[in-house]
């Protein structure tokens, strides 16, 4: 079972505007067993692009699949695909506001799910910008367009629910954390609108996902400091104790992809799992001066079953550069030696700084654009 997760996707209209993150993707190939992709990349949330939009804002009024359609084919050719949807969805008809609290179209969703996306995680610092409303327009849309999800919930039933989802002969389960709301209080009654993220939590829901039938545990962590490369010390020692948490000698989890740093982080193996730090962002519209915010790596990972057929493992780790190319038109691509050179060795030396090459990470190879 194989995975992609492109970085951080972000999109909006041409006022408002949201941004997204990708999370990584798996695939799992063996004898007897069909492969299959996991794609990951960040929908809407904080930082936005432009949207198509024939006509005033109104629902179906944008169409975010032509911003992504220079990496559909990444995305659409994954089993399974998985993105972070970072921020809440306004009504159709709006009014979709910007930072410091977001709210997107709904039609985000029908663009994720055009391009190949599966599931997305839905805990970030933004979740609660518009309140159990906010969490309830989000997931409804991202139901209607086919488009699972895990981190927020609009029960107590949902929220003891992660996503499953199959591929290549795996049964999967997503999880998704974030660090905290930006200081938004939980809602009155609903401790369970949004999962934070407490390592002993993570541990216990992937030991319940393991419990529930799940071959392979992936889980989407919110978290780091904003516009910094190097993983943070709580980054670093979340992922330690993640990855050391084991069952029967098994550990518990099989992937860690972290989002909201807005630049590519490193990808490194720790106590023997994959940790992505950070995936940057993949559909963003910064500024110049912050031009790394518009770069960002997408993530492949290669799950195959143990010879006993009770655990999968990693048998490839792969990534990719991704950019997004202001225009017009607004695409997000991806960055090779022929095109975007600079940005692919910027994504190149973050995402291999902390040694992953020596663990086996390759870069995608991708047809010169």
């Amino acid at each position: 079972m194989s995975a992609i997760a492109p970085g951080t996707t972000g999109t909006g209209a041409t006022a408002p505007r949201a941004t997204g993150t990708g999370v990584t993707g798996t695939r799992a190939t063996a004898p007897g067993v069909t492969g299959a992709d996991v794609t990951g990349a960040r929908a809407p949330g904080a930082t936005g692009t432009r949207a198509t939009a024939p006509g005033a804002p109104g629902p179906g009024r944008y169409d975010f699949s032509r911003i992504l359609s220079g990496v559909k084919p990444v995305v659409d050719g994954a089993d399974l695909a998985i993105c972070h949807m970072e921020t809440p969805y306004g009504p159709p008809e709006g009014p979709f506001t910007g930072y410091p609290a977001f709210q997107s179209p709904p039609d985000v969703a029908r663009g994720l799910r055009a391009t190949g996306y599966d599931s997305c995680s839905t805990a970030s610092n933004h979740t609660l910008d518009a309140g159990p409303e906010g969490i309830r327009r989000t997931l409804d849309a991202l139901d209607a367009a086919g488009v699972r999800h895990a981190g927020s919930a609009r029960s107590a039933a949902e929220a003891r629910t992660p996503a499953r989802l199959r591929a290549g002969g795996a049964e999967v389960a997503h999880l998704s954390y974030t660090y905290g709301t930006n200081g938004i209080p939980l809602p009155e009654g609903k401790p369970w609108a949004v999962n934070l993220l407490d390592p002993g939590r993570v541990v216990a829901d992937a030991r319940a996902a393991r419990r529930a039938g799940a071959d392979v545990v992936l889980v989407s962590l919110h978290w780091g400091t904003e516009w910094q490369q190097e993983p943070d010390r709580q980054q670093l020692d979340f992922a330690r104790r993640l990855t050391a948490a084991r069952t029967g000698g098994k550990p518990d989890i099989d992937l860690l992809i972290g989002t909201h740093n807005h630049v590519p982080q490193p990808y490194e193996k720790v106590n023997g799992t994959w940790v992505v730090y950070g995936l940057g962002d993949q559909v963003a519209s910064f500024v110049p001066e912050k031009y790394r915010g518009n770069e960002g790596s997408m993530a492949r990972f290669t799950f195959a079953p143990a010879p006993k057929g009770d655990r999968w493992t990693v048998s490839a780790a792969e990534f990719l550069a991704g950019h997004s190319d202001l225009g017009p038109p607004f695409r997000v691509v991806t960055a090779t030696a022929g095109r975007f050179p600079d940005v692919r060795e910027r994504v190149r030396k973050a995402v291999l700084s902390r040694g992953a090459a020596q663990d086996g990470l390759k870069e995608m190879r991708q047809p010169e654009g």
